[in-house]
């Protein structure tokens, strides 16, 4: 007989383990699995093991809000936060049920039945599973590829070339003339952490971004070490909240003083000889894109020490010795790193079907940037790009334990977001990033209005996630 659960997850990252303690707490009666296509939880945390690998969002968000960040580090390495999640998922005994080695393919709705009937391959060949709720947490991006684009000549250089997203164990960068191809969050983590133990390392950006010196312990946290934890935690992480929505604020409506702003702090930390405006002055506007925090400074410090350096320019070819730029000039190089950013892969990359429809993900609209318009019993998780993705992964877990009681409450065995003809379609993700606009035809649309609108706004999103009413004459619950 197929296994039937009531509730499905996809993947055990900070987001499908957060939902399942949700899940464990509000809905105890309720059976649970979580399927791992990878070998081990932690999901991104897990995955990366580049030099430096650290949050680029500060912990008293980034972790969930019913389960505190322990200590007063801001920007926390990548083994502290997968031992946090792991710690977690052991504390509501959540690492009991998930299912590794287990990738979900397809996933089938029947509204007669009113369950999903879902397709896993595993290590020991094909199964299949039945949900009255499929609910997604496998994050946007792919796990299996990074972005790689092709680079001419590459197949000359005599050195080795890396992607981040793979770094290899045996990678020995000691002593060498090491370039990392980029300019976001992974290259100006990766350079400062290689620096030092490399001869040099070089960071070669086609276009600059927004780099922002963070502390790498919260001060505020700092300062009330001494109060309970129950009191300092609430405090501070309100305090980073609102402080990242002000600068977003800031950022959309005057952008000229925000861009005056950065490039202040930035101009004051670079040593002299590196132009802020050729190397740190993006073309966009601040928040356009993601910014980068660095933990006190790091990137600058190594840049000040002459452990590394920037060049802005195109790449023209790879040689046998290193890379030739546009310019003319040549970076000689014993290791590339090509941290050129990451492949989008939507809903897992699950092909949906409901009552034998195929369901192409560019057709369907987000409801609350959780639900598939005309998708029965579904959820997804995708966090805020302009703040912690945990504060939204948060709030959606939340709210889908309300649907789940409100559907008890009243015998409901189905729940559906009908697309509403009348509301305009526009893009789901604003941002300007290449990965953003390399994968528009893939992914869903947000509406123009309310509750198809996404809103990058955790006040707004408390208020109707946590506090609205779920039947809100929008949603559709049958029995």
């Amino acid at each position: 007989m197929t296994e039937h659960v009531d509730v499905l997850i996809i993947g055990a990252g900070l987001s499908g383990i957060g939902a399942a303690c949700r899940l464990r707490t509000e809905h105890p009666q309720r059976s649970l699995a979580i399927l791992e296509s990878r070998g081990a939880s932690g999901g991104t945390w897990d995955l990366f093991r580049y030099p430096g690998i650290r949050s680029d969002s500060d912990m008293f968000t980034f972790g969930y809000r019913w389960r505190p960040w322990p200590g007063d580090q801001a920007l926390a390495d990548g083994p502290a936060i997968l031992d946090y999640v792991r710690t977690v998922a052991e504390e509501y005994a959540v690492d009991e049920l998930v299912r590794y080695h287990h990738t979900v393919r397809r996933a089938s709705w029947d509204s007669g039945e009113a369950r999903w009937t879902v397709e896993v391959d595993t290590d020991q060949g094909p199964t299949t599973l039945t949900a009255g709720f499929l609910y997604t947490c496998a994050g946007y991006y792919d796990y299996e590829s990074g972005y790689a684009p092709e680079f001419p000549g590459v197949e000359e250089f005599a050195g080795r070339v890396v992607h981040p997203q793979h770094w290899p164990e045996d990678l020995d960068y000691a002593g060498k003339r090491v370039v990392v191809i980029g300019s976001g969050a992974t290259a100006v983590t990766l350079v400062p952490a290689m620096a030092g133990t490399a001869a040099h390392v070089t960071m070669l950006q086609r276009s600059p971004s927004y780099v922002l010196s963070r502390p790498g312990r919260d001060p505020l946290a700092v300062k009330l070490e001494r109060l309970p934890q129950r009191l300092r935690y609430p405090v501070v992480r309100w305090k980073n909240i609102l402080v990242a929505m002000l600068s977003y604020t800031v950022a959309q409506r005057r952008p000229e003083l925000a861009k005056r702003i950065v490039r202040k702090a930035t101009a004051a930390q670079l040593p002299e000889g590196v132009d802020v405006d050729v190397h740190f002055n993006p073309a966009y506007n601040p928040w356009d894109q993601r910014l980068c925090f660095v933990p006190d400074g790091d990137l600058f410090r190594a840049l000040r020490r002459g452990e590394a350096s920037v060049v802005t320019d195109h790449v023209e070819t790879f040689t046998e010795r290193g890379i030739r730029l546009r310019s003319g000039q040549e970076l000689e190089a014993d290791v590339v790193v090509s941290a050129t950013g990451l492949n989008i892969k939507a809903m897992g990359g699950v092909d949906l079907e409901v009552d034998g429809r195929k369901v192409e993900l560019n057709d369907t609209m987000t409801y609350r940037t959780l639900m598939l318009s005309d998708v029965p019993n579904f959820a997804f998780t995708i966090g805020y790009t302009n703040n912690s993705w945990t504060l939204k992964a948060d709030l959606v877990a939340d709210y889908v334990c309300r649907v789940l009681a409100h559907m008890d409450a009243t015998g409901a065995r189905t729940v559906v977001a009908p697309r509403d003809p009348e509301v305009a379609e526009e893009r789901l993700l604003t941002f300007s990033s290449g990965y953003v606009l390399r994968a528009l035809d893939r992914l869903p649309k947000q509406g123009d209005r309310e509750p198809w609108k996404l809103r990058q706004n955790y006040l707004y999103d408390v208020r109707a996630l946590q506090r609205g009413d779920v039947a809100d004459g929008v949603l559709r619950f049958a029995p």
